[in-house]
């Protein structure tokens, strides 16, 4: 019996270091040394090198001087990266229909002279519940109120998302998009 036991406690110590130690350091050493601003998190620092966020989890602006980002849907509170999750809740879901409705309601309160449709991402949480990006559509939904509020040329915060926009990831998966968090902090900076 010990003829078998020994191989097998060789082969258990031998795939242990194999793939609890050698292969997990193996790509830690790769990711910080090819990749270290993604496996740190990509986090956007302030001038003095302190974290305020990072370019792959949503933030929550409520000040509407401010463009504001999707609605989060993880609990128990928004945006947490340790929550992330979507709703789950159908297109007919009676309280789905409600925060929705609410949302649009907060929006045309925010910005009354505005009579656009409402983006649909400005009032629906993504399916991860954390999205830091909102469409072009969006930014540009908020435009008005932001120029109004921070007595700001429309043109200029035009540009300003413009020049915030990303492309299709490979340029042809996705949709154009603006990360709210940098956009703010740039609209920051301009003003």
């Amino acid at each position: 019996m010990l003829n078998y036991l020994k191989p097998a406690a060789v082969m258990l110590l031998l795939l242990t270091l194999l793939t609890g130690v050698i292969y997990p350091a193996l790509v830690t050493v790769v990711a910080q040394v090819f990749f270290a601003d993604q496996a740190n998190g990509s986090l956007i620092k302030d001038q003095q090198g302190q974290p305020i966020g990072s370019a792959l989890i949503g933030q929550s602006f409520s000040d509407p001087k401010y463009f504001w980002g999707r609605p989060s849907a993880t609990g128990p509170y928004a945006n947490n990266a340790a929550a992330s999750s979507g709703s789950n809740l159908g297109p007919t879901n009676p309280a789905l229909i409600e925060a929705v409705a609410a949302r649009i309601a907060a929006l045309k309160t925010a910005d009354p002279g505005n009579k656009t449709a409402v983006p649909v991402d400005l009032v629906t949480a993504s399916g991860s519940g954390l999205d830091p990006h909102i469409s072009v559509a969006a930014a540009d939904f908020q435009i008005n109120r932001i120029a109004r509020l921070r007595k700001i040329d429309q043109k200029k915060l035009k540009e300003l998302v413009l020049s915030h926009t990303e492309s299709r990831q490979w340029r042809m998966l996705g949709e154009p998009r603006v990360n709210v968090l940098t956009l703010n902090l740039a609209l920051d900076a301009v003003h």
